[in-house]
């Protein structure tokens, strides 16, 4: 198994408001060093897993409509937490729609997307690609 990880850092505010958040109930920032892994069983036909920046562009664009907002107020998260796992499944969705129909994405099967808030804490979702 192959794979290429891309990094890439976004800020966000929102608020979990649910007694288990303590004081991330309120509204607060966070900053999020999201690493993106692509995997494929063999490289493609250029030797390669993708295009390295071909994937900070995809992530780039998919942070855009994350980085410097409130995700309390975001359409994407209405009715729904944002805590960092939900952000992590979120990117790895919108990652995976922007290479579905991209000759880029053909024999991917797998995308990572790790969150991390700081050096000791970070979540991770994984988006089989095969299934």
């Amino acid at each position: 198994m192959f794979s290429l990880t891309v990094r890439r850092h976004f800020m966000i505010a929102h608020s979990l408001p649910r007694e288990a958040f303590g004081p991330a109930q309120a509204l607060h920032g966070a900053t999020f060093v999201a690493e993106v892994t692509f995997r494929r069983r063999a490289l493609n036909q250029d030797a390669i897993v993708l295009d390295i920046g071909a994937a900070g562009s995809i992530i780039e664009d998919v942070l855009a409509g994350l980085n410097y907002r409130n995700l309390d107020e975001h359409p994407d998260f209405a009715g729904k937490l944002s805590t960092t796992e939900a952000l992590a499944e979120y990117i790895a969705q919108s990652v995976a729609a922007k290479l579905k129909d991209n000759e880029d994405g053909r024999g991917l099967t797998a995308i990572d997307v790790t969150l991390r808030e700081n050096p000791d804490a970070w979540a991770t979702y994984s988006l089989d690609l095969t299934a």
